[in-house]
């Protein structure tokens, strides 16, 4: 049985409910999803020993559950802890007339929950699928898919969506129209944005190894 889909709004529970630049936050779902969707690193929060842990992993996600990467040596993904997950995107610098207007454009997302560990070996490779063409689409057709072996030294850890806090801020400095804006000072934003570049080959590889379409196809593409 298919489950039900998550509601298009985020709930506003103690951990997610916007305190502070409340205009910046938002409770649609979309744009939870759209920020998951454009970058492919997060920051995995944790305490371990009774002191917070915080890791850089790679994600993927379905509808409903976000699946997290990381060796089975990793302390922080033991699982069935609470855990906090963060994916954020820079898209630029707001310079304003005073220091204290200073601010960021930005899109950033907070998850929280109760992380599982994925035991089930069909379950463990649909999340590591999920993860490869997160990360680069058409990469799991195209390489070797993991044996036994390298699944057993492999932890994924799975996360649901239900809970998360989302905020975003846009557009020009805010004080364009304060006492500032007689100093004759420039201000104004310096976007941001990064991009694919040129495949790099493997020197091990044979002369005249064909860089394959769907990752040639990414080549000066925008990322984020």
């Amino acid at each position: 049985m298919t489950p039900d889909p998550l509601p298009p709004r985020l709930p506003a529970t103690d951990l997610t409910r916007h305190r502070r630049l409340r205009e910046q936050g938002s409770l649609d779902r979309a744009d939870l999803e759209a920020i998951l969707d454009a970058g492919f690193v997060c920051h995995l929060g944790v305490v371990v020993e009774g002191r917070p842990l915080v890791v850089p992993t790679v994600y993927g996600r379905d509808e409903r559950r976000l699946y997290l990467h990381g060796s089975v040596a990793s302390r922080t993904l033991a699982g069935g802890t609470p855990v906090c997950v963060t994916v954020t995107h820079v898209d630029g610098l707001v310079l304003a007339r005073s220091v204290f207007e200073h601010g960021v454009n930005y899109r950033s997302a907070v998850i929280h929950g109760t992380a599982r560990r994925v035991i089930d070996p069909e379950e463990k490779l649909t999340g590591l699928r999920l993860l490869t063409e997160h990360t680069a689409p058409g990469q799991w057709s195209y390489a070797r898919l993991p044996n036994r072996r390298e699944l057993a030294a492999t932890t994924v850890l799975v996360l649901s969506l239900a809970e998360a806090s989302v905020k975003i801020r846009t557009g020009a400095p805010e004080d364009g129209d304060g006492p500032d804006a007689k100093l004759g000072l420039w201000a104004g934003v310096l976007p941001l944005t990064s991009a694919w570049g040129t495949p790099v080959p493997d020197p091990a590889l044979p002369p005249n190894t064909p860089v394959p379409g769907h990752i040639a196809r990414r080549e000066g593409t925008r990322h984020g």
